[in-house]
C-alpha cells in the first residue's frame, strides 16, 4: 500500500516558503511531502523589477521577520520579486519527466533567489538551475500544455483549501499547517 503524502503548497518568491522548505529539508521531512508550486502573487513582473518605496520596505520587513523565525538561514535581501510561473512550470516538467532531479531543482531555485537574488523568471537562469540540480539538458524549457495544466490544477486545489497564504501543508486527513511554523509545531504535525 502506498502511503499518502502531505501536500506542500509553496511559492519560490515567498521567504516564508523558502524558510519552511529548508526547515523540512533539515528535518528530513520533504520526502513525506508532495511539493506543489503555486503563485501567491501572480501579478509580479517577468523579468523581475527592483522594488522601491513601500514595496521595498515590505520586502525588507518580510526578510527581517524570516530572519527572526529561522535564525541562521542563508538569506539575502533581493532587489524585488519575480513572477514565478516559469519556475513553477519548469518544476512541474521536471517532476513529470525527470523526478530524480526535480526536488534538487526546487531547492536550488529557492536558494538562487533568496541567497543570490537571481531572477528566476529568466529562462537562462532556469536552464542553469536545471543543470546545477543534475537535470538533463532535454529537461530545460520543455514545458508543454500538460505541464501548464498540472500547474493550473495545483493552483486551483490550493484555492480550494480556503487559505490564501503560503507555505501551506495539508495532511492526507486534511489537517493544515500554515506559515513558517516553529520546529515543535512541524514535529507535531508530522507525528514526530
Amino acid at each position: 500500500m502506498i502511503e499518502k503524502r502531505n501536500i506542500l503548497y509553496s511559492d519560490f518568491n515567498c521567504p516564508f516558503c523558502y524558510a519552511m522548505h529548508e526547515r523540512l529539508y533539515e528535518m528530513s521531512l520533504l520526502a513525506r511531502c508532495e511539493w506543489r508550486g503555486v503563485q501567491h502573487a501572480s501579478h509580479l513582473p517577468s523579468p523581475m523589477k527592483p522594488w522601491q518605496g513601500s514595496l521595498g520596505a515590505e520586502l525588507r520587513h518580510e526578510v527581517s521577520v524570516v530572519q527572526r523565525l529561522a535564525p541562521g538561514l542563508p538569506l539575502a535581501l533581493p532587489s524585488g520579486k519575480p513572477n514565478t510561473k516559469p519556475a513553477i512550470e519548469q518544476a512541474v516538467g521536471l517532476l513529470r519527466r525527470d523526478p530524480s532531479h526535480a526536488m534538487a531543482f526546487v531547492r536550488e531555485t529557492y536558494r538562487a533567489f533568496w541567497c543570490e537574488s537571481k531572477d528566476i523568471s529568466d529562462a537562462e537562469v532556469l536552464r542553469q538551475l536545471v543543470e546545477k540540480a543534475g537535470g538533463s539538458p532535454e529537461s530545460v524549457g520543455t514545458i508543454n500544455g500538460e505541464d501548464r495544466r498540472v500547474a493550473q490544477e495545483w493552483e486551483a486545489a490550493w484555492h480550494l483549501t480556503g487559505q490564501a497564504g503560503v507555505p501551506l501543508i495539508v495532511s492526507p486527513d486534511n489537517n493544515i499547517l500554515v506559515g513558517c511554523a516553529p520546529i515543535a509545531d512541524v514535529q507535531r504535525f508530522f507525528g514526530q
